[in-house]
């Protein structure tokens, strides 16, 4: 012990865990060429302790790579092959890294990586869950299109050079789809439109848990990956930046019967998966297999790997790609207490760090609000995301979730509080801000799958046109429904979280899975950042709207303060008569600043009136609920900069009278303080 390749003085200990494997070879070489010059049998008597074969090695040189050739039975589920050599699981470094994209047939090795031994990273600003915003993207998406305007596009450093603009915006974390070794060429898709063979973009095909992508890394080297990831993870932390990992312990690579093999179905297909009676993969990910997350020894490998990336380069947090799968036992049954999810939950030295759940699974299995982490970990909301999009779609009747997922769900959490909810309307696997409102369909073609991939149920409206166009009036109510769903995000009690690129407007070309699309149609194009340079400053001022008043960001759910007067005062058109009737498309609210959840803390009072409706309506003015008077702060049918101005600089609103809120818009009135 440790597993993996651990260097020592004047030599390398190597140990892998192989339950039922006959024989192990070690296997060396040299990391620049394709064959291997070295490979040692392991005597079961005198390098096996346990289930772990285990020898050291003395006299290598400086830079080597390594992996095992393992033989064992090949019935009742063993996938064993000792003609295939496998990649050490506690690897920190892969070989064969090449140019994205690039199909060498080298096999990937794994490296000896000493590159974090010496570094301390720098410390994480520990933001809040109250105070956060999530900014969810993709390393290369974000700066490799060629007018990103950074020296090193598609890298870690790339996104690096990213910091300002992130700050500027408000966000206090990013999300950071797959960092971990994937191989972006396992894609077997074909665009149909041109030929081209498609890129596996997203990275949801883990080969090594704990190896950053290489081809994320500006040079090339079995400490560089690290080195650079490490880096970028310090500077976001002198920003006041939180960094998040998206993880994806519900399956691996090697995918089905017919994937390939890299590590785990060759040292222990039985114990690193999920099985059926006959040793057929139980395919709870959708990807063809799925992690035996309760077993020990894959507990005890996870909890390995996330301690690695905390430990090593300072991550403050992580995101858990289909988390439900970590709550099933060896026979996909769900667990009412799951060990795994405890023990990350338990586990001390990631005691510091956000922990969130994609709360479902492709066997069926939704826990949102249900998820059985408890008060560590945060859900991503998709009752939020779906119920918010039917309300500015139109759908009537709709009035009453609204109202709830605004409060912060309190129906889905409840014994817990609003910052279990991570809201999101939209996210990389669906539609952008922009399509949502212009596509009724998916269109994922291109995609090579007869556009039956992605969700069908995406609750879009395309404002009247599917896709571009250049009618005004289309136009027109496409700008006012983006503004409304951002604001209404953004005043939401819980945890906002949004897509990059959605802040100047990216759009996919309405494909809602573009998981395989390795070109402008995944790529931030930052031209957009001057074309939609209104909406970029809404966006900028709806955050810093949101960060500036407490009253948005409560630590608590409403009306937990027993007789205390209310904190919230729901109307409709008319003061104190909200419509929350089957046919109802209105709603307005009242916050009341001197209940905002902060001992002490006195803000501002709002009110906000949303019509969802495709006629105006005048919704008449309450007073506000301490009394102090009103100016309007927001109103998203108008243009900018009108549709955004500072809180004490824009006009009076009397109250009790009457304003006239505009089909497909939404106010916010701010009083003095």
């Amino acid at each position: 012990m440790p597993l993996g390749a651990i260097t020592e003085l004047g030599g390398v200990n190597f140990a892998v865990v192989c339950r039922h494997a006959t024989a192990v070879w070690l296997v060396l070489g040299d990391p620049q060429t394709v064959g291997f010059e070295t490979e040692v049998q392991l005597d079961p008597r005198l390098n096996r302790t346990g289930d772990h074969w285990h020898v050291r090695i003395d006299g290598l040189p400086d830079e080597f790579c390594y992996g095992y050739r393992v033989d064992g039975p090949d019935n009742h589920g063993y996938r064993f092959d000792s003609g295939v050599i496998l990649l050490d699981p506690y690897s920190r470094a892969v070989s064969c890294r090449g140019d994205w994209g690039d199909r060498s047939p080298n096999p990937r090795r794994s490296l000896i990586n000493e590159a974090m031994t010496e570094r301390e990273p720098v410390v994480g600003p520990g933001t809040p869950l109250e105070d956060t915003i999530v900014y969810e993207l993709h390393v290369r998406g974000f700066t490799i299109h060629p007018n990103s305007g950074v020296a090193d596009p598609g890298t870690f450093a790339g996104l690096a050079e990213k910091i300002d603009y992130l700050h500027e915006l408000g966000v206090t974390a990013v999300e950071l789809l797959p960092v971990d070794e994937f191989d972006e060429t396992d894609c077997s898709y074909v665009n149909p439109f041109t030929g081209e063979r498609l890129l596996n973009f997203w990275g949801y095909n883990t080969i090594a848990f704990s190896a950053p992508k290489a081809n994320y890394a500006v040079k090339a080297g079995p400490s560089e990956a690290w080195k650079e990831f490490g880096a970028m993870v310090d500077a976001f932390h002198e920003h006041e930046v939180e960094v998040y990992l998206d993880i994806v312990f519900n399956h691996t690579a090697e995918g089905g019967d017919d994937g390939p093999t890299y590590s785990f179905r060759g040292f222990d297909n039985r114990l690193y998966y999920i099985l059926d009676e006959r040793g057929g993969y139980l395919n709870f990910s959708g990807c063809g297999n799925s992690f035996n997350t309760d077993h020990p020894i894959v507990r005890n490998f996870l909890l390995w790997c996330l301690r690695n990336w905390v430990a090593e380069a300072g991550v403050d947090g992580f995101r858990f790609d289909l988390a439900s799968v970590l709550g099933r036992d060896r026979r996909g049954d769900v667990l009412v207490d799951p060990p795994t999810i405890n023990r990350i939950s338990e586990d001390s030295l990631l005691y510091g760090t956000k922990l969130i759940a994609e709360p479902w699974d492709a066997g069926g299995l939704y826990q949102v609000g249900t998820f059985p982490g408890g008060a560590r970990w945060s859900d991503w909301n998709g009752r939020y995301r779906d119920d918010i999009r039917r309300f500015w779609r139109g759908d009537p009747g709709m009035t009453s979730a609204l109202a709830t997922r605004i409060c912060g769900s309190d129906d889905l959490y409840t014994g817990r509080s609003p910052l279990h909810s991570i809201n999101f309307i939209t996210c990389h696997d669906g539609f952008t801000l922009l399509d949502l409102v212009s596509y009724d369909h998916k269109h994922n073609e291109a995609n090579g799958e007869g556009n039956r991939d992605g969700n069908d149920a995406n609750f879009s409206w395309n404002c009247g046109v599917e896709g571009p166009t250049d009618d005004p009036a289309v136009l027109e109510i496409r700008r006012r429904q983006v503004r409304n769903l951002m604001a209404t995000l953004l005043i939401s009690q819980g945890v906002p979280m949004i897509l990059g690129g959605d802040e100047i407007l990216r759009t996919q070309q309405g494909n809602n899975n573009a998981w395989c699309q390795d070109n402008p149609v995944s790529w931030v194009d930052w031209s957009l950042a001057d074309a939609n340079q209104d909406f970029l400053r809404f966006v900028r001022k709806m955050i810093a709207l949101r960060k500036a008043h407490p009253v948005f960001r409560r630590r608590s759910f409403f009306g937990q303060a027993s007789g205390s007067p209310p904190e919230i005062f729901w109307h409709g058109v008319l003061p104190v008569q909200p419509d929350f009737s089957p046919s109802s498309r209105m709603l307005a609210f009242a916050l009341d600043g001197r209940r905002c959840d902060r001992p002490g803390v006195i803000d501002r009072d709002f009110f906000v009136a949303m019509n969802a409706d495709d006629r105006d309506e005048r919704f008449h003015i309450p007073a506000s609920p301490s009394g102090r008077p009103w100016r309007r702060v927001v109103d998203t049918a108008l243009a900018s900069p009108d549709d955004y101005v500072e809180v004490d600089e824009g006009p009076e609103i009397a109250v009790m009278s009457t304003y006239l809120v505009r089909a497909r818009s939404m106010i916010i009135l701010a009083s003095s303080e």
